[in-house]
């Protein structure tokens, strides 16, 4: 049992090794302090399954030592899993207005509102949390209001940064300084917990007001309907894709719901100065196709999102030979399959494509190596944790470090207990950490039984067999067999006659005692059958019933 003493202690139980899920905690003096709680998405190793929590059993079985939950900005890696593990945690979350309208929208979606504490704190506000005092810092990044947190202990300071970047014309809200930064490490700095994503990126992120100039040019250049996507969160491209339809004359469509989501609650925060009126999607088509701009979501080529949707023609938002998509977004590693097949789509239509290869449309809402280094510069931690990334770039990170002059680092995993004062860093033990799948409205361990079966169903098929046996154990008529993903094709009916004549041989053996070792019998023979006819060992499922 792990209880923080007279000491400092950080345990991410997601987002390292890893991007996404990102859950750390603080532990001093018996209690704990959590910073975000996000979520993953899933991918062909959860069939059926969208999305991935984290397991936090290690801090639910010390629920009485957490605190609170601070959350540095509204992405879904940092705030997904709130609608579906903050209740059981029973303690108040505490964010920046924006980030905390999300999460509030989460929580009434979810039924749980009324079960959920959230503070809104002020930009640059502060929160005394026991032992804890935390004082938001605000940073770019491609969603408003993203702070980090400055969390003093009695043992020390902490700067997590969350996701950030540093921005010259961020479009929509303002960083802290260098000299607000300068002025946080001249008053002591123990350890810097350090977003890695882009530490192998020898240059800067680049400032968000620097795409306009091409997608103005690019949206003017267009003779037909553009379609522009983006992700939806990134309220400042939103922002600028506004201003641009307002200077080429062309009205503006939005069509994905969580677009209309960053739109509400960006305007219920004072964001979108000057933006211009949403038209409908029955206006848009309704209009001279020179005089459209759309923003839509799924430039991840996500196959329910809109522009997936239009691609397959599937929406009401058409396009045709002579319209342009421009992709301003990058493509996440992982997705290059899902996004060509958009692609693919489009092309088949003839639809001009721009991507951030061909215009400069697109800038990352992370640090590149220049701004970690201008960062460790104005902060000059003790202490460096790389977290967000998979271990390469957390490692990467660590030796840049170095190279900056930070003299010690530590490159954690989820699940190691790391001291970090006194006399820190020190891995000083390891906890059990691991995910959830929320499969449709059930929370499942991400390694239990039913997703096991599943991946076995998707890699195998399954064979359903159900024989009827009398009392003295005697066949009556012949199995019934129904194979299911099996590659059997067109030799179908004579792999089931087959399977049936294996099934009743192992019949003829039965005793009439055991009816499991009747069941498993079954099983195997119709097993050994199938792998003698695909070389593959589906799932077999034996139903007998007694007559």
């Amino acid at each position: 049992m792990t209880t923080p003493g007279n000491e400092l202690l950080f345990l991410a139980l997601g987002g390292s090794d890893e991007i996404g899920m990102n859950v750390n905690l603080y532990g001093c003096q018996g209690k704990w302090l959590m910073v975000d709680l996000g979520l993953t998405f899933a991918g062909t190793d959860y069939p059926g399954v969208d999305l991935v929590l984290p397991d936090l059993s290690f801090i639910e079985e010390r629920r009485k030592d957490l605190l609170g939950v601070v959350l540095t900005h509204g992405h879904e890696d940092h705030i997904g899993a709130i609608p579906y593990l903050s209740a059981d945690l029973g303690v108040p979350l505490y964010a920046t207005e924006f980030t905390a309208r999300l999460i509030l929208g989460k929580l009434e979606e979810e039924g749980i509102a009324d079960k959920v504490k959230v503070h809104i704190i002020p930009d640059r506000g502060t929160m005394q949390i026991g032992p804890f005092h935390c004082s938001y810092i605000p940073l770019a990044h491609s969603i408003p209001d993203m702070s980090a947190v400055l969390i003093d202990t009695p043992y020390g300071r902490i700067f997590h940064t969350g996701d950030w970047k540093l921005d010259d014309d961020p479009v929509i809200g303002e960083g802290a300084s260098p000299a607000e930064l300068q002025a946080i490490g001249d008053a002591g700095v123990l350890a810097l917990v350090c977003d890695s994503t882009n530490v192998f990126n020898s240059s800067a992120s680049g400032s968000e007001g620097g795409v306009k100039t091409d997608l103005l040019r690019c949206v003017s250049a267009a003779r037909g309907r553009v379609v522009v996507t983006s992700f939806a969160s990134n309220a400042a491209r939103l922002q600028t894709l506004g201003d641009v339809a307002r200077e080429t004359g062309r009205k503006l469509c939005v069509a994905g719901r969580s677009l209309d989501r960053i739109l509400a609650v960006g305007k219920a925060c004072g964001m979108f100065k000057n933006f211009p009126e949403v038209i409908n999607f029955d206006t848009a088509m309704n209009l001279p196709r020179r005089d459209v701009l759309v923003v839509a979501t799924g430039g991840q080529g996500e196959d329910r999102a809109a522009l997936a949707r239009i691609a397959a023609d599937n929406h009401p938002i058409k396009l045709e030979q002579g319209d342009s998509v421009i992709f301003s977004s990058r493509q996440i590693p992982g997705n290059e399959k899902s996004i060509g097949v958009v692609q693919n789509n489009l092309a088949r239509k003839n639809v001009i494509m721009i991507t951030e290869k061909q215009a400069h449309v697109h800038v990352s809402g992370h640090p590149g190596r220049p701004e970690l280094a201008a960062l460790y510069g104005w902060l000059r931690p003790e202490i460096l944790v790389p977290v967000h990334g998979e271990r390469r770039h957390m490692a990467e990170q660590s030796r840049f470090g170095v190279e900056q002059g930070i003299k010690r680092t530590i490159v954690q995993s989820n699940g190691d207990v790391i001291r970090l004062a006194p006399k820190g860093p020190t891995h000083i033990g390891y906890e059990t950490t691991g995910r959830l799948v929320l499969d449709g409205d059930v929370i499942l361990p991400a390694d239990g039984t039913t997703i096991t079966e599943r991946r076995r169903l998707a890699l195998y098929g399954t064979i359903q067999v159900a024989v009827a046996i009398d009392a003295d154990g005697c066949l009556h008529g012949r199995p019934a067999i129904k194979p299911m993903g099996v590659p059997v094709e067109e030799d179908k009916q004579d792999f089931i006659d087959d399977a049936m004549a294996q099934a009743e041989t192992a019949i003829a053996k039965y005793d009439g005692r055991d009816e499991d070792k009747l069941r498993e019998a079954i099983r195997l023979a119709v097993r050994r059958c199938a792998a003698a006819w695909t070389g593959k060992k589906p799932i077999v499922d034996v139903s007998i019933i007694r007559i």
